[in-house]
């Protein structure tokens, strides 16, 4: 069908809740969605897609029908929605790929057991502890136990490696029993393993309780030495409880998500809570999304899709589309109440800052970037109110010496890094005097010049997410014509200064954006701001002394730039030259006899 006849299609659906299933050509389904009016909702595609982002225009270009299911409320469309969605995985729906399977903790045979994780059992005579759903808490209960018995984790084997080697870092550091220096015997490493697996079986509080009675049976006997492994061990336990407690909070069970949204790519991190303890962390790597309380509703109906266990509590960082709605459909699968909480203060807040870290160094390293920079980039979005944390940020600065040599240096920041090939300089022409409002107006004209008349492959063709003006109000309104008549979409701010000349502020609108509290923002801006100031006024020095040496050396007869600035190298200063007779202007190698002379007699005839 034709976009036409599509939308005469939707055009005769109901104003009813329901389902509808865009095809392909070739009959797939390729995007599932649910509406409380189906009319409304479909026909919106196929207008005008001024509206639509561009994921949304690729997929309705690719619609070539589509059908849809009438239900009675919005409720039952949106479980209908997600029992399609998870039949069909459709290309243009946000999906989760569940990759979790189940995970085992495996105890070997022989004469030295050794304990670790695995996917999956194996037909090798090996004990299996399992299955277990989270991959996650596997990992920490393995690496925790053979930290809490001495167990080895090295690749050498036992017996064959006993009691042939030096102990490793681990072995001096008292982490390991170090069998491989011969300082435990095979029945003491056995008895170890013993009651490590009884630990991974019975749990902390159950393995304290037995190894408190055997140490004071040990103790009773005189066997103190014996009392004193179990002591440490017991020790080992309460230290590694007390560790866990830094990651807890005061509820029984909790799920925090977060949605950090990039510039190509989003990451969607889940860190889940029993018993008050961390028991679980996942994340998924998806498409930038456009808008994030909708795809906050998608995915955490994607999420719960596919486990079992829905919390009392779940914490989120930001609005969610119909949330009573998304409530209501986990309630239902849950059977029990549950409540959305967004918090602002207090433990929670905490845990929501810890998962938004962990979120943005995901997102960093897909990205070939530091966790940090993206952390303060999506500060930066957040507190300007972008929708994105930008890619390429340009700043602006215009330095001058009372209004004599004006000049403006122009820096771009990458993903939060210097981007230097892409730096310019710009000796404005405009008018002289001091006027750095109607320098910034020329700057930003010329600019955006380049990036319609260029050819490809100038840097100037790279069109900015934010540009950072040096200034405050004043700047900002002189550039906002230009860039509107210009027909550029680009978000202009101002960095406003303290009388120490570090940005304290961010202006915009007539008001001032405060960026102190905001530590990686803060930091951040002050960085591109030094930096442009540091590169306007580098080329302002520059020319300033190409000035002065016009004023003086280049108005000698027979004395071009590039012997005037030979004569700078050698002598230092102007005062120098001044100072020096005919022979000794003759030392520098760029200046002959002549030369020499006409120098003398410039400055001794002033």
């Amino acid at each position: 069908m034709t976009e036409k006849e599509l939308r005469q299609k939707a055009m005769a659906l109901p104003l009813q809740p329901g389902v509808y299933i865009m095809k392909n050509k070739d009959k797939k389904i390729i995007y599932v969605g649910k509406a409380k009016k189906l009319k409304n909702r479909v026909s919106s595609y196929f207008g005008a897609h001024t509206n639509h982002s561009l994921k949304v225009i690729r997929m309705v270009e690719n619609v070539d029908d589509f059908d849809y299911i009438i239900v009675d409320t919005e409720f039952e469309a949106l479980v209908l929605e997600c029992s399609l969605i998870k039949q069909h995985m459709p290309k243009y729906n946000i999906l989760l790929k569940d990759d979790k399977g189940y995970n085992y903790i495996k105890i070997t045979k022989g004469e030295f057991p050794r304990i670790s994780e695995c996917k999956r059992m194996a037909d090798d005579g090996a004990e299996y502890v399992g299955p277990y759903i989270s991959n996650f808490s596997v990992k920490n209960a393995v690496e925790e136990t053979l930290k809490i018995f001495k167990l080895p984790r090295c690749s050498k084997q036992f017996p064959r490696d006993y009691g042939k080697s030096r102990p490793c870092l681990n072995g001096f550091m008292g982490l390991c029993s170090s069998p491989c220096a011969a300082r435990i015997t095979r029945e003491e490493y056995v008895n170890n393993v013993k009651d490590a697996v009884a630990f991974l079986k019975g749990g902390s509080q159950a393995a304290v309780r037995e190894m408190t009675k055997q140490m004071q049976q040990f103790s009773e006997n005189l066997q103190f030495e014996e009392a004193a492994k179990l002591r440490d061990r017991i020790k080992a336990i309460k230290n590694l409880d007390e560790k866990q407690k830094v990651v807890s909070i005061n509820v029984p069970e909790e799920d925090v998500f977060v949605l950090v949204n990039g510039k190509k790519k989003a990451c969607f991190e889940v860190i889940r809570f029993e018993n008050g303890r961390l028991t679980d962390t996942e994340f998924w790597l998806i498409d930038s999304v456009d808008d994030l309380p909708t795809a906050r509703f998608e995915l955490i109906e994607r999420y719960y899709a596919m486990r079992s266990r829905i919390p009392a509590r779940i914490a989120v960082d930001g609005d969610i589309e119909d949330e009573n709605l998304l409530l209501q459909f986990l309630e239902n699968r849950r059977g029990k109440k549950t409540e959305f909480i967004h918090p602002q203060k207090g433990e929670h807040l905490s845990i929501l800052k810890m998962c938004i870290q962990n979120a943005n160094e995901h997102l960093a390293q897909s990205e070939g970037r530091l966790g940090r920079e993206f952390a303060a980039l999506e500060e930066l979005a957040k507190l300007l109110g972008l929708s994105k944390p930008p890619e390429f940020i340009e700043s602006y600065d215009i330095s001058h010496t009372f209004g004599a040599d004006n000049v403006a240096g122009m820096v771009v920041f990458h993903n939060g890094r210097p981007m230097k090939s892409a730096y310019k300089r710009f000796s404005i022409k405009g008018f002289d005097g001091q006027n750095d409002v109607g320098s910034m107006n020329e700057v930003l004209t010329r600019r955006f010049n380049h990036y319609y008349n260029d050819e490809e492959g100038s840097t100037f063709k790279i069109l900015p997410d934010l540009i950072l003006l040096d200034g405050g109000q004043p700047q900002v309104n002189a550039v906002l014509p230009v860039v509107a008549e210009m027909g550029i979409n680009v978000p202009v701010f101002g960095m406003v200064k303290d009388n120490k000349h570090r940005t304290r502020a961010i202006a915009f609108d007539g008001g001032e954006i405060e960026i102190n509290s905001h530590r990686s923002a803060f930091t951040l801006v002050s960085d591109i701001q030094e930096e442009v100031h540091r590169f306007a006024i580098s080329y302002h020095h520059k020319k300033h002394k190409k000035t002065t040496l016009s004023s003086s050396l280049l108005s000698i007869e027979g004395i071009g730039e590039a012997k005037a600035k030979a004569l700078l190298k050698h002598f230092k200063t102007i005062s120098k030259i001044k100072e020096s007779s005919v022979e000794e202007l003759q030392k520098c190698s760029s200046i002959n006899s002549n030369n020499a002379q006409k120098i003398f007699e410039f400055y001794h005839n002033m």
